[in-house]
């Protein structure tokens, strides 16, 4: 038995997550302020084809499933460095 310790993240794999906690942090920010928005009667009448309100709306369409890819990217990457560490420690 080896008392080795982990590797730590890379670079990239660093970016990414703060990229993932980004984006669908502000998908699910954008998300209740839609929520909140709808609330306050700011829909009425086209309210939400004003102003910024189309940009809040479209955040969740596309910031969502790009975290998605972004976290689907990063378990590669992951696993990817895993692998390679553990054929190292067979060698």
């Amino acid at each position: 038995m080896t008392n080795q310790t982990p590797h730590a993240a890379s670079r990239l794999e660093r970016i990414l997550a703060y990229m993932v906690a980004g984006v669908v942090g502000l998908s699910i920010l954008a998300f209740l302020a839609v929520i909140i928005g709808t609330a306050a009667g700011a829909g009425a009448d086209n309210g939400f084809g004003q102003g910024v309100w189309p940009a809040v709306l479209a955040l969740p369409l596309f910031g969502l499933p790009l975290g998605f890819l972004l976290i689907i990217a990063l378990l590669v990457m992951t696993a990817i460095r895993r692998a390679r560490e553990a054929r190292q420690n067979r060698e």
